[in-house]
Order: C-alpha cells, then sequence, then structure tokens
C-alpha cells in the first residue's frame, strides 16, 4: 500500500503530486526547491526549510532521539518550558502520578511508533529494490556500461 496516494482533500491531491514528484528526483529537487522559495520570497524559503527538516526528508537525523534530548534537558533546567514541565508537582500526589505514569506510557508508544515507522520504511525499500532487481533480470532496463 502506497501511503503517498492516500488524499483526505482535493487541493491537497495537487500539493502531494508536487511533494511526491520532489521526493521521485531526491534531496536535490528539494536543495533547488528552497533555493528557489528563497529566491522568490524568503518565507517561501524559510518555509519550505522547515518542512524539510521537520520531515526527516533532509536526513536530520531520528526527531525521537532530539524529543529525548530536549525533554531531558528541560527536566534539567526546572522542569519544561514555562515551569510546566513532567517535574513541577501540582500539589495533588494522585494527579502527578497518575501525570508521570500516562506520559511515560506515551513516550513509549513513540518509540513503538518510530520502530514501526523504520519496519515499514525498510520493507517497502525491500520491495522496491526487489521490484528493481526482478524487472532487471526480467529483461528490463540494463545499466549502461562504461
Amino acid at each position: 500500500m502506497n501511503v503517498n496516494n492516500i488524499y483526505t482533500e482535493e487541493g491537497a491531491h495537487d500539493m502531494q503530486q508536487l511533494v511526491t514528484t520532489l521526493d521521485d528526483y531526491g534531496k536535490p529537487a528539494w536543495i533547488i526547491a528552497a533555493v528557489l522559495g528563497f529566491i522568490i520570497w524568503w518565507p517561501i524559503g524559510l518555509g519550505l526549510l522547515a518542512y524539510l527538516i521537520w520531515s526527516g526528508r533532509m536526513g536530520c537525523g531520528n526527531k525521537l532521539q532530539w524529543k529525548q534530548h530536549f525533554m531531558q534537558e528541560a527536566r534539567r533546567f526546572g522542569g519544561g518550558f514555562g515551569g510546566f514541565g513532567p517535574l513541577r508537582t501540582t500539589g495533588n500526589a494522585a494527579f502527578d502520578a497518575y501525570r508521570e505514569e500516562t506520559l511515560r506510557r506515551l513516550e513509549e508508544e513513540a518509540e513503538e511508533f518510530q520502530t514501526f515507522l523504520d519496519r515499514l520504511r525498510k520493507a517497502r525499500d525491500k520491495a522496491e529494490f526487489d521490484q528493481f532487481m526482478a524487472e532487471r533480470g526480467a529483461g528490463g532496463p540494463k545499466p549502461a556500461t562504461a
């Protein structure tokens, strides 16, 4: 199942098609698009750059590891952003215990989901590679010899 072809709105179809086309061309196409965005109007380029980093298309590392790093740093500096982090007590011990357990469970679920997504990507890559090898072995396009 190709999740790139699932659409929720008609207008999203064109945008998703553009994203899929740029994905087909790879990182150079995304870099060119970002540069053109900066040339046309800098907020477009900035937004595209943020999207590339956030979506992981530029291979900027594991987002879950960054999230965990920032959460650890927030805890170290007094309990989170704005003083509402997991270590700040509300005065209600039962609620604090419930909140800690819920946050721990959500972090575990996020890790499990990230692992699932990694397996899904690897399976998709393997299927695409197997398809390529089958086409190549079945007399499909041969690589050029130098």
